[in-house]
């Protein structure tokens, strides 16, 4: 496919007014594929600034972008005006330090986690790795969610180990900083049978909150509301207090200290929730899903709310 001069205007102006471009799927509060997640959430464990393009919504620059750096698939980061690669080359460079030099931030801490297996975790493991034979190790993912995947996987010289009891842990690097202190036991009791982590890294879980205790809260200032719809569905019925908005992203937001009370508000509570696992994600320690959006607001609170 040829690249119109217009599209590779569009492009390179990007690239030369941005340092850090991501081009992806959806918004980084919102990814619209795995792929893009990844890459999210690879920059938002580095704590970089960098400007977005949604493909999706732009099908010019969607097929021109792929041209224009000879890359097929999305997401693709740019730094500096040079291509960096998709997901899986951004998540290598990440974990080699190589992302880390390339955006100008100190290296790494490639320190590895402390992890606390119980002995009846240990036997299990070992017996595990016993059963596989040859060089695997026990790999731990640990996502942006801290969600763990625990999984028998060759040994990756890229990776950070740590060994307990002679159980080799492997992580990447932001799984290593969000295992620090983390523990693993072997239940075979009420919680069921099986590994149960516990991670203290862990942020408290989205919490959902009453129209009516989102509105008392928002009145006396104990609560930040975010309504997460476009300007256009908030054009049709939006409350009447004080909320911030997505439409240019989510920097202003971001301004809040992380001890911020925050609630997301969208229409039934479904977008809402995306946006809030986003921000306990960033690290919001309070963060809340206001339940049934503004259908339930009008509904239980305001009446005079238009509905649609």
């Amino acid at each position: 496919m040829s690249l119109s001069p217009d599209t590779r205007q569009r492009i390179e102006t990007l690239l030369q007014t941005h340092r850090v471009v991501l081009f992806m799927k959806g918004e980084p509060a919102a990814p619209q594929c795995g792929f893009s997640a990844k890459a999210v959430g690879i920059l938002g464990d580095l704590g970089v600034e960098y400007a977005h393009v949604d493909v999706l919504s732009d099908a010019e620059i969607r097929e021109g972008i792929k041209t224009y750096g000879d890359w097929p698939t999305i997401p693709q980061l740019y730094i500096g005006g040079e291509l960096v690669g998709g997901s899986d080359i951004v998540e290598q460079m990440a974990n080699s330090g190589e992302l880390h030099a390339a955006l100008g931030l100190p290296k790494p801490d490639r320190t590895p986690p402390r992890v606390n297996l119980t002995p009846s975790a240990v036997k299990m493991l070992r017996q595990a790795l016993d059963d596989a034979g040859g060089e695997v190790v026990i790999q731990l993912q640990i996502d942006p969610r801290f969600r763990t995947r625990l999984q028998l996987a060759p040994r990756n010289p890229a990776a950070i180990v740590t060994e307990v009891d002679g159980i080799p842990l492997q992580f990447d690097l932001a799984g290593a900083r969000r295992a620090e202190g983390l523990s693993i036991d072997w239940a075979d009791d009420d919680r069921g049978r099986g590994l149960v982590i516990e991670n203290p890294n862990a942020p408290a879980p989205v919490r959902a909150l009453s129209p009516i205790d989102a509105e008392a809260r928002t009145r006396v200032g104990s609560l930040t509301l975010v309504d997460v719809r476009p300007a256009e569905e908030r054009a049709l019925a939006a409350v009447p207090l004080p909320y911030l908005h997505l439409d240019e992203g989510i920097a202003r937001i971001r301004e809040l200290p992380t001890d911020t009370p925050l609630a997301f508000l969208c229409h039934h509570g479904n977008r809402s929730q995306e946006a809030a696992e986003h921000f306990r994600e960033l690290g919001y320690r309070e963060v809340y899903n206001v339940e049934g959006g503004i259908e339930a607001w009008a509904e239980a609170v305001d009446p005079s709310i238009p509905r649609y």
